[in-house]
């Protein structure tokens, strides 16, 4: 009879503890040497933007191989996404122990690999190595992930409980080296001490990142978890240029086996009675220095009073006059603009508390303005100009990156009094953003449609560049809801949108709050969007946020599998809403592709979760919106509705 295997106790996996000597036979030879080890130390004392390392050929090659080759023979990945990352994660379980019993019987090698890594020799040179204190050899936490082209991981700081060192092991094809321009590199974003104006110190992170490490084979990229500060991603997988690609250019499939290092548990050597609670504390209050430093974020919402809001608020006021409308027609589509249209929007409004509009613009102006969008789509250095009429109108980079980033351009505030500029240097992208989104009687006619008063207005434009943008999920967090408008004008076509049918009236198919869809009556029944060949992002996404009930209203811990870290101004980390197989409530509310000429409305309570999926390199063209935020002044029956 075969003696059960000593990694295997009454049918389960049992951490080794290996000794020194085993351990080092299973990394490089010379690792451990004192050179090397001095060598280590110095770089990573000196590493900016913060201390992180990198070792080459860290695992002895035959075991390495071994276990990659386990891991594909033996290890199913699902495809998950959520508003920060896009992966392929090896089941639902962050630590190996979590795997199937006969299924880790299948790895042995891996299981030599976790045991070396965590084994009392590793872990006091890596601790060396950072300074960072003591590692548990008890609590392992370490997963398999791979992206594959169009897979990406955004901006965020690995804060979790008790981990101290975070570290990724690549596992690329041994035989064929990783090319950087594949992307998939670990980027490390520095961070900038500033003081806000009530005179405490805050760490800002920059938009950029300043160290870029492409990944390559038998690679271990490492550093200290600092709340507030070890802020990172992880680039996109670029899919091949056809048009440009080697013959041997494939294979790009960034596997690698990640995890952290936590602080001594009870019973080991260097356990701290109350340290853990102690980095709770901490994070906690990194969380809330991060609170502070909002007053940094860009763009900051600049509110415009609407001085007409009690004259909408008249009930003898409910329709357009013939001056509004004779300004709307110059840029909306005259079908929006008749009484029978408004009556049975602000219906389906009512019913649903959102609306998605297709063709909103006329026919003239959105070509007037298609033409100067496609022109700036491809410009080398992509751009957000200023508006040369009005030097109010304010443009950047939207930050922090942990949050969002984005070109932004807000409105001219205060809203314009002069009549409507008669000039060359004017753009149609200048008249949509400046003159038609902050007039009164665009906002009397987003105030028909919805039934609400609009008592304040909040305008900006964005370009979501390829590669680059994208906005993280936060929870709106006002007592009273908002009304938010988003004017997709986004020229190029593969989003996903472009075959959805309209009717004679030009108004379009809606997404409704439970992720349905609806169409405006016309015979014709829902219709539902084309789907693009690929997944590239850049679709905007209201997703129920967690019940106030039952928690603490601190952070709890999101998926482990990507130390995405602690989500500040949100419950929970956002559900994972597309996953291959899974039948349950995703929480989507309301979705809308970016899309050319399409509005979508929606009124947003408190709680509800709103994000901009990060849009690919390989989209065709950038994502454009123009966007604004309504303060609302609800009625009796509208009260009565929230209640």
């Amino acid at each position: 009879m075969k003696r059960k295997s000593e990694a295997f106790v009454n049918g389960k996996a049992k951490k080794r503890a290996i000794a020194d000597e085993e351990a080092h036979q299973n990394f490089r030879d010379g690792l451990f040497g004192s050179n090397i080890l001095e060598g280590y130390t110095s770089y990573y004392a000196a590493s900016q933007p913060y201390k992180h390392g990198v070792i080459q050929d860290l695992v002895d090659d035959t075991l390495l191989r071994n276990v990659r080759n386990e891991i594909r023979e033996h290890i199913s990945f699902t495809p998950k996404e959520t508003d920060i990352y896009k992966i392929h994660q090896s089941g639902d379980l962050a630590n190996l122990d979590g795997l199937d019993d006969s299924a880790l019987r299948r790895l042995p090698s891996l299981l030599t690999l976790r045991d070396s890594l965590y084994s009392s020799a590793f872990r006091k040179y890596l601790s060396s190595v950072t300074g960072s204190g003591p590692l548990s050899g008890v609590k392992t936490d370490m997963a398999v992930n791979v992206y594959t082209p169009g897979c990406h991981l955004l901006c965020h700081d690995d804060v979790i409980g008790s981990r101290r060192v975070s570290w990724i092991l690549y596992l690329l094809n041994p035989d064929k080296a990783w090319k950087p321009e594949w992307g998939g590199a670990l980027r490390l974003y520095p961070t900038e001490i500033q003081k806000t104006p009530a005179g405490d110190k805050v760490r800002v992170p920059q938009p950029d990142f300043t160290v870029s490490i492409p990944p390559a084979w038998n690679q271990l990229s490492f550093f200290t978890v600092q709340p507030g500060e070890s802020f990172h991603d992880v680039e996109e997988v670029y899919r091949r240029d056809q048009a440009t690609m080697d013959e041997d250019d494939r294979g790009r499939v960034r596997m690698a086996i990640s995890g952290w290092f936590h602080i001594p548990q009870e019973g080991e050597d260097g356990f701290e009675e109350g340290l853990e609670e102690k980095l709770a504390q901490r994070s906690s209050l990194a969380q809330l220095q991060g609170g502070k430093a909002d007053v940094f974020d860009e763009p900051q919402s600049h509110w415009e009073e609407n001085p007409h809001w009690d004259d909408i608020d008249d009930n003898d006021n409910d329709e357009l006059s013939a001056d509004e409308i004779d300004f709307l027609i110059k840029y909306m589509n005259p079908n929006y603009l008749t009484p029978d249209t408004v009556e049975e929007l602000a219906g389906m409004f009512s019913d649903e508390s959102s609306l998605r509009l297709a063709e909103f613009l006329s026919p003239k102006f959105s070509a007037r303005l298609r033409e100067w969008l496609e022109a700036k789509d491809h410009e080398a250095s992509p751009s957000l100009p200023a508006n040369p009429f009005y030097a109010t109108s304010k443009v950047g980079v939207a930050r922090p990156p942990h949050k969002q980033r984005y070109l932004y351009r807000t409105a001219v505030q205060p809203i314009p009094t002069t009549p409507y500029p008669e000039t060359d240097s004017m753009t149609p992208y200048d008249d949509l953003v400046d003159i038609l989104f902050p007039h009164p009687a665009f906002t009397k006619w987003i105030s028909l449609v919805t039934g609400i008063t609009l008592t304040k207005s909040n305008i900006y434009a964005r370009r979501f560049r390829r590669g680059l943008d994208y906005t993280l999920a936060t929870a709106y967090e006002e007592e009273d809801p908002q009304l938010e408008v988003c004017l997709g004008i986004t020229p190029t076509k593969g989003w996903g949108d472009e075959e959805e049918e309209t009717d004679d009236t030009g108004a379009g198919a809606q997404d409704n709050r439970d992720g349905s869809r609806s169409s405006k009556t016309n015979g014709k029944g829902p219709s539902e969007p084309a789907k693009p060949e690929e997944e590239i992002g850049g679709y905007e996404m209201y997703m129920a946020g967690e019940d106030d009930e039952g928690t603490d209203g601190g952070a709890p811990e999101p998926s482990t599998h990507t130390g995405a870290g602690q989500r500040r101004k949100a419950k929970a980390d956002p559900a994972v809403y597309k996953s291959a197989g899974d039948d349950e409530d995703d929480g989507v509310l309301f979705t809308q592709p970016a899309a050319w000429n399409n509005m979508g409305i929606v009124l947003r309570d408190r709680g509800v979760l709103r994000f901009t999926k990060y849009v690919s390199k390989s989209a065709k063209g950038d994502r454009w919106d123009v966007c604004a935020e309504y303060g609302v002044e609800l009625g009796e029956d509208e009260d009565d509705d929230e209640d």
